[in-house]
Parts: structure tokens; C-alpha cells; sequence
């Protein structure tokens, strides 16, 4: 049972960042602001701009619209992928036959069909 669980967990947080990447962007943004600003921002040498990370910011909310903008490119492909192997798959007529039936198979049982003889199982040493 505990299995079970950590798999719903898991696949409720996968659902949740991509649902919602870009406000987990901007909350990690406001909570390492300046830790980005002195760090990772590309205009740290030139505090004039007063940037203050937001170059990065800006970077990193571009990388995950690109990401989005392509599932959305492969998810399309494969649906008209799809599509077009459904559309041109060949469909044969159904092929029907005749049966002979003969005079015992027109008797129905609700028993199978057993042959009269009877198996015995062979003798053993200690009998």
C-alpha cells in the first residue's frame, strides 16, 4: 500500500510542474533573488541597470515556454502520426465459411463428449 502511494505522489507532483512551471520559476526567483542578482545575473558587473536578476529570470521563463511550445509540437506530431496510421490501415471483408454439421453434432448436451472406455491407472509394487 505505502508503494502505491509514493507513485500517487510522485505523479501528482510531475502533473503539477508541468502545469505550473512558470509560477515554480518565478517562486524560486523571488526566494533566491539575491543570491541570482549577485551570482548568476549576467549584468551583475553593471549595477546602473539594476537588474537584479531579472535577466535571468527572463531567461529561464523563455527556456520553459520553448520546452512547452515543443511538447506541444511532438504531442501534435504523434496525434497526425496517429491519425494517418488509423486512416490508411487496409480493412479486409470478413471472411465467411461453411460448416457441415453432421447428425450427432445437431444433438446438444450440456455434458461434453466423453469415449466409453475408462482409463485405469497402471498396477504398483505395493499392492
Amino acid at each position: 500500500m505505502r508503494f502505491r502511494n509514493l507513485i500517487a505522489v510522485f505523479l501528482l507532483a510531475a502533473l503539477m510542474l508541468s502545469t505550473f512551471s512558470r509560477q515554480f520559476i518565478y517562486a524560486g526567483f523571488e526566494l533566491n533573488q539575491k543570491y541570482i542578482s549577485s551570482t548568476l545575473c549576467e549584468n551583475r558587473d553593471k549595477p546602473e541597470l539594476n537588474c537584479n536578476g531579472k535577466c535571468y529570470l527572463a531567461k529561464k521563463l523563455k527556456q520553459a515556454e520553448e520546452k512547452e511550445k515543443k511538447q506541444e509540437q511532438d504531442g501534435q506530431k504523434k496525434s497526425f502520426q496517429e491519425h494517418c496510421i488509423l486512416k490508411t490501415t487496409v480493412t479486409l471483408p470478413a471472411l465467411t465459411y461453411t460448416q457441415k454439421r453432421s447428425a450427432s453434432a445437431e444433438i446438444s448436451s450440456a455434458l461434453p463428449v466423453r469415449d466409453a472406455e475408462v482409463l485405469v491407472p497402471p498396477p504398483t509394487l505395493f499392492s
